[in-house]
């Protein structure tokens, strides 16, 4: 009953950055956390980033921690990646998912905890 929709994705050089947005839908957006993940080619979905849903608490994977930055306004239903200094291995298919219902059962890195994802959107960086 969420629906999500990412835009941002694109090419860029390495040093540079992207800040990557996604659009929500359907249910109030600050009853949820949302996070965003990552797929390269041949591997599998790798957490990126959460944030709760007043946005008072962040966390991160160690591999973009003080690079990438999320963040959300609840007034618009968005929350945002800011990508800076990115890196040829941050290139993926980026994810934003809604995690409605905080399952204790799954930390936040764990896909199984989300409960509506979005398409996707292309984030290639070059050497």
């Amino acid at each position: 009953q969420v629906q999500l929709a990412e835009s941002g994705g694109g090419l860029v050089q390495a040093g540079g950055s992207l800040r990557l947005s996604c659009a929500a839908s359907g249910r109030t957006f600050s009853s949820y956390g949302m996070g965003w993940f990552r797929q390269a080619p041949g591997k599998e979905r790798e957490f990126v980033a959460h944030i709760r849903g007043s946005g008072g608490s962040t966390y991160y994977a160690d591999s973009v921690k003080g690079r990438f930055t999320i963040s959300r306004d609840n007034t618009k239903n968005t929350v945002d990646l800011q990508m800076n200094s990115l890196k040829p291995e941050d290139t993926a298919v980026y994810y934003c998912a809604a995690d409605l219902y905080s399952s204790g059962r799954y930390s936040p890195t764990n896909p199984h905890r989300y409960d509506a994802w979005g398409q996707g959107t292309q984030v290639t960086v070059s050497s």
